[in-house]
């Protein structure tokens, strides 16, 4: 007899006989944040058994560079080294007006609080990390440095709240390789431990009791949908949904045509519609992490940043998530920089953009790029004008990115999503990837709607609305930092809790 399917990625368990195999804990998905969740419950005694529908390990985590946002405490071991302080209040003040009403206070200080020691724990892996850091503006170190500026720490108006400190720790490396190497070192540990990893299993469906309580999965294995029991309970570590076209039709429609889905190709948000089925509340769908990468080279924060009527609205020297999230509110994404010749250096950003145009004078640009008559030239003026005393009073850049731009020939270059194009797929746009999830206590247990915990239930990672909630606050980092922090936390919860065989 086939079991009941009570709605789509939900089976009744009253319903099945016959079980594949029982566990205590079965963690859907083998990224950074399953992989850290099945080595503590490994580490606590649980029998583990990690699900991953890829053909191996890594998920997003093992693609990106490996920042973790990490700091407070009196600072992680690289800050001490360096002759660095940060304190838990500092962190705590800066990652709260990050992400404003969309922080989760409780989550946010549980992080800040075991930040510095969660370094520890990283490095303890055989991650290699460099008592060196990179203090100019950059995306990622090419060179071996593992301590860098990762979000707005020095832009206002976070650098008038909290004493800005570096707080992105990368593996320590030649190239753009941290995931790679943090996680290899990371499923070394996992599988060392004794969990046991079932690839090419995609999980379809959760098994949930009569009275709530989830008691497993359904997993497609060699191609039969087949039954396991999880004990002590499921933890859901799937991913994001970027990959999911509907998903994001349904829930994010305004970064349609803004951004090129980056990401683990199955963060189809499997994960977030099993616990939406189980009754789990799922929050913060609309938000999207944008890219805007228009450095390096540095220099050209030099330039100021305008709208199509030829209006500034934001300041030049945050951080690219920043400038992504309010490029994106623009009307008919028309964003465009204006930069003088001096400042002006191809990279392998700009290569990629269109020169809207150019002129000895700003009048010969915004004509050239058909902006609204007089209007780049107003902009340019009243930036200037304040500009010859180092001064921004109407974005408040830092005074060490301000200068007049006075001397030609200048260039406007266009952001404009429609015309950016990446090397990573076929249509034009920002990089981005999904920050909405599902609901959870700092444990990792899934809430629902009503605030209740669904028993048997845990998630980390982009499966959940973690800690980074908007691309206002975002700093690189923090998706990985998140995910294995709140991982190792699910993973020590689920194997402490009780038993129902």
């Amino acid at each position: 007899m086939a079991p009941t399917t009570v709605r789509p990625w939900l089976r009744r368990y009253e319903t099945i006989s016959d079980f594949y195999l029982s566990t205590e804990v079965v963690i859907c998905g083998y990224g950074g944040a399953g992989a850290a969740a099945a080595l503590e419950a490994r580490r606590a005694g649980a029998d583990v058994l990690v699900l991953e529908r890829a053909s191996g390990g890594g998920g997003a985590t093992q693609m990106s560079s490996c920042e973790m946002y990490l700091g407070g405490s009196g600072g992680t071991a690289i800050h001490k080294a360096l002759g660095m302080e940060d304190t838990t209040e500092n962190m705590l003040a800066y990652i709260t007006e990050c992400f404003g009403a969309h922080g989760d206070a409780e989550k946010i200080r549980t992080y800040v609080e075991g930040a510095a020691a969660h370094f520890d724990w990283a490095e303890s892996l055989g991650v290699p990390y460099k008592r060196e850091a990179i203090m100019d503006r950059t995306v990622v170190p090419f060179t071996d440095e593992s301590l860098l500026f990762t979000g707005n720490e020095r832009a206002h108006p976070f650098n008038k709240i909290a004493t800005p400190i570096p707080r992105g720790h990368v593996p320590s490396k030649e190239g753009d390789e941290g995931g790679r190497i943090f996680m290899q070192a990371l499923m070394r540990h996992v599988e060392e431990a004794g969990a046991i990893i079932q690839s090419d299993a995609r999980v379809v469906g959760l098994l949930q009791d009569d009275e709530g309580r989830v008691r497993g999965v359904a997993a497609k294995i060699d191609g039969e949908e087949r039954y396991i029991k999880a004990t002590r309970g499921v933890i859901l570590t799937a991913g994001g949904f970027v990959m999911n076209r509907q998903m994001i039709e349904k829930h994010a429609p305004h970064v349609i045509g803004l951004g090129e889905p980056y990401g683990n190709q199955w963060d189809l948000g499997d994960g977030i519609q099993m616990g939406i089925a189980a009754g789990a509340n799922a929050i913060n769908m609309n938000e999207c992490f944008l890219s805007f990468a228009f450095y390096p080279p540095a220099k050209l924060t030099y330039g100021i940043l305008v709208n199509g009527r030829g209006q500034r609205f934001i300041n030049e020297d945050t951080y690219l998530a920043r400038l992504g999230h309010y490029a994106g509110l623009q009307d008919n994404h028309e964003i465009y920089m204006l930069v003088q010749n001096e400042d002006f250096e191809l990279s392998h950003y700009m290569e990629r953009l269109r020169i809207a145009g150019t002129g000895d004078t700003i009048a010969e640009v915004e004509a050239e790029a058909g902006l609204p008559v007089g209007s780049l030239q107003a902009t340019v003026t009243y930036y200037n004008e304040h500009a010859a005393r180092g001064e921004d009073p109407l974005f408040q850049k830092e005074s060490n990115w301000v200068k007049p731009i006075a001397k030609g020939p200048f260039a406007l270059v266009s952001y404009c999503p429609q015309e950016v194009k990446y090397p990573l797929g076929e249509n034009p746009g920002y990089l981005m990837f999904t920050l909405g999830g599902l609901e959870t206590r700092v444990s990792g247990e899934v809430l629902t709607a009503q605030g209740d915990i669904i028993p048997g239930l845990y998630a980390a990672g982009r499966t959940t609305a973690g800690l980074p909630r908007t691309a206002k606050g975002y700093a690189s980092g923090m998706s990985v930092g998140d995910a294995t922090f709140f991982g190792r936390r699910a993973g020590q919860t689920v194997a402490a809790a009780e038993q129902h065989s």
